[in-house]
């Protein structure tokens, strides 16, 4: 009989017992990072049916490419660069999906409707509207930025850029989220509410 192993949360045996191909070891390395990463992939995204199959693409591809980590101590910030990789192609594979429904001979355009709500709801909702309209590499930069709260060095390094492309992207990001968001009457009174938008507003 195997006696499974257990490893200790940022135990870096569990790095070499996965790296060595141990049967409990991948199923330990998901636990632990599962939570982090789906909160993560959350933000990017919303409320998307599709996160779970996307959490697991997230750990697939890292497991296979388990042996490109270099730093144990970085295991965070290198599968949120995987999760934010997997998330832009998700969101491009929508948009080109968007585009063949909008093209499809057959398409029917249907009324729907949102059930009651909170306004915080409501307002997540039209922020999650307008991140939809904003290109995929910078929609990536706001929501680590302004959602995860990462440190523009962090980010930066999730998205595989430079300090200075990721300032640029940013900077592009938050313009075209503010122009949207001062069409919206629900977001005008929230930005208004706030501190970081509402000084900018006035200065």
């Amino acid at each position: 009989m195997v006696t499974p192993l257990t490893f200790a949360r940022g135990d870096e045996n569990l790095i070499d017992a996965l790296r060595s191909g141990h049967p409990g070891a991948a199923a330990a390395f998901y636990d632990q990072h599962a939570a982090a990463i789906r909160r993560t992939l959350q933000s990017v995204l919303g409320a998307d049916a599709e996160i779970p199959d996307l959490l697991q693409e997230v750990f697939i591809r890292a497991i296979d490419r388990i042996g490109e980590l270099q730093h144990l101590e970085q295991v965070r910030s290198w599968l949120t660069t995987i999760a934010v990789f997997t998330a832009r192609a998700h969101i491009r594979r929508l948009a080109r999906r968007k585009w063949l429904f909008l093209f499809s001979p057959d398409q029917t355009r249907q009324n729907h409707r949102d059930p009651t709500s909170s306004d915080a709801l409501l307002a997540l909702r039209e922020t999650y509207r307008i991140l939809d309209k904003i290109p995929a590499n910078e929609r990536m930069t706001f929501v680590l930025r302004f959602v995860e709260g990462m440190t523009l060095p962090e980010a930066a390094q999730a998205c595989g850029v430079s300090l200075a492309t990721f300032k640029r992207r940013l900077s592009r990001a938050e313009k075209r989220f503010l122009r949207e968001v001062r069409e919206r009457p629900l977001l005008e009174q929230w930005l208004e509410e706030g501190t970081r938008w509402s000084l900018q507003k006035q200065s």
